[in-house]
Parts: C-alpha cells; structure tokens; sequence
C-alpha cells in the first residue's frame, strides 16, 4: 500500500548498525524534522551526531531528504557533515531517487525513515525503498505538517483495518 511502512520503531535513534550491515543497507535517508530533530528546538543534535558516528562506523551513510529548504537544513547539518537533499518534493519519489543515483545505491541498500505516512512513507514506497515510520520526537508540528497530521488520522484508521500498526523498540 502507498501509505504502509515496512517496519515501524519508535525512534530512528534505535536503529542498529549490525542489523542494517547484516540487512545490506548502506544508507539511511532521513526525513529531518521531529524524525532526526525536533522541528522546533535544536536540543537533540547530539544524538543526531552521534547516531551519523554510530552509521558512519559500519559503512552507512546518512542522508537527510527534507522539504525544507537548504538554508534551514544547512544551518543546522553542516556542523555535523551530514548530506541532504533540500526541497526533496515528498511526496514524490524525487528526492530519493537523486539521492540514490548520486551513491549509487541499489533500492535494496536504502532505508527512507520518517514520521510522517503522507510524506515520507509515500516517497520511500513510490521510490520503492524500504520505509520505516518513527514517532514523532515532539507532539507539537509546524503549521503544514498539521494538515498532513489531520488526514494521516483517517489512513492510520484504514491501515489499522487491515494490520495494526505497532511501534516497536527495533526493526522486525
């Protein structure tokens, strides 16, 4: 389905290295706010930081795909050396698919991780790379993503018809 993740984890943060290299993943793309970072506080760059360390030591890449514009993403990754993608168009398939070009990577050595079904999940799965909703890290959002958040209330009740979606603690 459009909107189904293949996995759902509570937090990007819980993403293991050894399970990804043992999946044959290289790269993790990443949606930015309330998935790598709270959308309205900086606070949790340390854990970003050290999540990119922990990937970076077994070989996997980070790549932040984002709508927000370079600016915005730049400001707050360059400190970091994360790559991104600004103004990635999710949820058209676009942003992935460059970002997939430009590595060189195989559909099947991509994770897309989110917390959003309406944009992230739409992507990585019309992409067709391995999708992983996460919660989001704050209960609060900008005034666009309000809107997606409305309407994910009825796909989630939909989704739930077929399969619960269950967060869990790792990927399963």
């Amino acid at each position: 389905m459009l909107f189904r993740p293949r996995y759902t984890i509570d937090t990007i943060y819980h993403l293991d290295p050894k399970q990804l290299k043992k999946m044959g993943i290289k790269a993790v793309f990443s949606d930015l706010d309330n998935t790598l970072l709270a959308w309205n506080k900086a606070d949790t760059a340390v854990e970003m930081d050290q999540l990119n360390q922990r990937l970076a030591k077994s070989g996997i890449q980070l790549v932040v795909i984002s709508n927000n514009n370079a600016e915005r993403i730049g400001k707050v990754l360059n400190p970091y050396h994360i790559s991104f993608i600004a103004k990635a168009r999710k949820p058209l398939p676009i942003g992935i698919n460059k970002e997939l070009k430009e590595l060189n990577l195989q559909k099947d050595q991509v994770l897309m991780v989110g917390d959003q079904l309406i944009t992230d999940m739409q992507a990585g799965n019309l992409a067709g790379v391995a999708t992983v909703l996460v919660k989001p890290l704050v209960e609060t959002d900008k005034w666009n993503t309000r809107i997606n958040r409305f309407f994910e209330k009825f796909i989630f009740f939909f989704l739930n018809l077929r399969k619960p979606v269950v967060f869990k603690e790792k990927l399963e």
